[in-house]
């Protein structure tokens, strides 16, 4: 496989967290970097899915209105809560 170098100034205390896990699982510290950014990615790519299936989402308009939601949220703590807004 391919790679190409990544260079990024980070705080110090963050480099040190990233030495001291590196040194705790015996993997180098790219290899903590690598797994740090695979994660990073996938959280982002996941949430970029999430937002579009939302929108799409409002686009059909499947929303619920904010009276609604209100209405739960203020019954919540109360001996007859509503159920969930659908």
């Amino acid at each position: 496989m391919e790679t190409k170098v990544l260079t990024a100034h980070v705080p110090l205390p963050l480099a040190e967290k990233v030495d001291q896990i590196a040194a705790r699982l015996e993997r180098s510290r790219g290899w903590i970097v690598k797994q740090a950014l695979t994660a990073w990615i996938a959280q982002e790519e996941e949430r970029r899915r999430l937002t579009l299936e939302a929108l799409a989402d409002v686009d059909g308009g499947h929303v619920i209105s904010h009276q609604s939601v209100q209405a739960w949220a203020d019954r919540l703590e109360s001996d007859k809560p509503l159920p969930l807004p659908l």
